[in-house]
Order: C-alpha cells, then structure tokens, then sequence
C-alpha cells in the first residue's frame, strides 16, 4: 500500500506537489492522471525517495521507501524507458540489477521472457526501439516480484499488440492482490485499463474515485430524450426547474438539472410519450477535460479553419 499525507514538494516559491493525500491500495490498477505540470512524476519521485519532501509524508507499507531492507522486491518502478546503460545487453543490464539485490539469473531469464524480450536478450539496448526499451524497463520493475508496482506513462512506443499486452499484464497483477501504480496521458487507455484513478492538477487533489464515479462527475445530471413531442417537453421541463438543448436530429432533447426518474416523471405528468430516455455518459478523456479544465498550465489556441 502507498499512502501520502500532507505531501508537498517545493522547489523554490513554486509548489510542485500541495497538501496531496491519497491511499493506493492492492487489489486494483489505480490511474494517476493530470495535465502537464500537475506534480504526476514529482509525485511518484517522492515515493521512491528519489526526492525529499518538503513537508508531509509517503510511506511504502507503512514506511519510507528508502529505508526498505530488499527495495527490488518490495516495489518494481518504471519511470524512464531509456534509463539502462546502451552498451549492455538486455539480459547484462538485468542480470546486474539482479546480483545487486539477490536475484538469481533465473529470474532474469525469467522476466525476458514474461516480457517478450528473450530473443533479443543479447542485443545492446542502445539498438532497441521505445517499445523494446519499454519491455526492458518492464522487466526491470517485475525482477524482484514486488508486490508494489509503479508505470510512469508505459504504453509510450508500444504497438497495438503491446499496448493489449501491458493492459493485460496490469490487470493480472492487480487480480494477484498487488497494487499497481500507472500514470499516463491515454486517457482511452486508462479508460480500459484503470478501476480506480487518483487525479491531480497544479500539485493538488483533484479526485480519488473509481473510474465509473469520475465519469458520471463528469456527465453531471444530464439525460437523453426522444419524443415526439419535443416542445411540449421542453416547457415542462423548463417549469420543472430543469433546462433543455435541442439536438440535431429532430425530436431529441438533453435535458439538464434533472434525473432519468424526474424526466419521466415530468414526461408523464405532462402526456408526452418518450421513445427514448437515458442518462447522457461521456468518455473519461471528456470527463478528465471538464474536470481538469482549470488545472491546466498551458493553453494552445485551435487552429483557425
């Protein structure tokens, strides 16, 4: 488990990381989400000890990860692809992380293969693509079989089939009862991969929720309507304390500020026959942009047709 308290990371006047508390538990891929400059790999820096708190706490099970007695087998991080040395092989660049926390090299042999990298291993990394790296630095994180895993944005450079792979690999440490730790920008991604997300912006807590409840915030109290009586809807709607837009296609309404239950309530009261009613439900890339929206650090303006 990983918890913060109070966790905040200065650097100079500007606060990278404010007052963020959250608990990561086991048992569920857990998304780490927010904009550009929201604190994300601050955050997971503090975790891992390679950064020092300016005030608040993060424990690993219960203690400060640097203080760990077997670090490699009590979590498995990927924070940078490219961090193994080039000139060394896979299997070397693995085999020395092994023998400086007692692995044996069955194990590396292992995670080569769990990861798809086996006939490769005696390549030079310094040859392999961002995938390929990917793979290694993935392998690298499952080494010691940690039952805490942490992925800083690990689907970057993967093919289809690796994206399907890492998404699957993820879930089926979650399911062993591991906490596992991801951040990325995907937000399809995280979409079909994440049970729960801790999202943050400007160094502050912005949700800490199951993904389903994220996405109804998102979609707010907003219902779909097909009537063919749409006007005589909208009035009652409107008297209803509620607000409607009109859709393109003829007859349907989104009605804002009331529920599916209130809508057809209102429908009946007023003898209006629905042929279709239904809670309006965005993505979580929609849900993330509303949410987030004042977050943001940087705003590009769109491209004029």
């Amino acid at each position: 488990m990983i918890e913060a308290r109070g966790l905040v990371k200065r650097y100079g006047a500007t606060a990278a990381v404010n007052d963020l508390s959250f608990t990561v538990r086991p048992g569920l891929v857990t998304g780490f989400l927010g904009p550009n400059g929201a604190g994300k790999t601050t955050t997971m820096r503090l975790i891992l000890g390679l950064e020092r708190p300016s005030a608040g706490s993060v424990t690993v099970n219960g203690h400060p990860y640097a203080a760990s007695p077997a670090p490699m087998h009590e979590v498995g991080a990927l924070l940078d692809a490219r961090a193994a040395n080039g000139g060394r092989s896979a299997r070397s660049h693995l085999l020395c992380l092994a023998q400086t926390n007692g692995i044996g090299a069955r194990r590396v042999d292992e995670v080569l293969g769990i990861v798809g990298l086996s006939d490769v291993a005696g390549k030079r990394s310094k040859g392999f693509s961002l995938g390929m790296s990917q793979r290694l630095g993935v392998a690298a994180a499952l080494l010691g079989d940690p039952q805490v895993l942490m992925f800083d944005e690990p689907v970057n450079g993967l093919d289809p089939e690796g994206i399907l792979w890492i998404r699957t690999l993820m879930r089926s440490l979650a399911a062993e009862g591991r906490v596992v730790f991801v951040s990325s920008h995907l937000m399809s991604e995280m979409e079909n991969t994440a049970d729960h997300l801790i999202v943050v912006g400007k160094g502050r807590l912005v949700a800490d929720c199951p993904i389903a409840e994220f996405i109804a915030r998102g979609s707010g109290n907003t219902v779909l309507v097909e009537t063919p009586a749409p006007e005589v809807l909208a009035r009652a709607v409107t008297a209803a304390g509620g607000s409607v837009t009109r859709e393109a296609e003829p007859g349907r309404l989104r009605v804002h500020g009331l529920s599916e239950a209130e809508v057809g309530g209102v429908a009946f009261a007023a003898g209006v026959p629905l042929h279709h009613l239904a809670a309006a439900k965005v993505s979580l890339e929609q849900a993330f942009m509303e949410l987030t929206a004042d977050s943001v650090e940087y705003h590009a303006a769109l491209p004029v047709a």
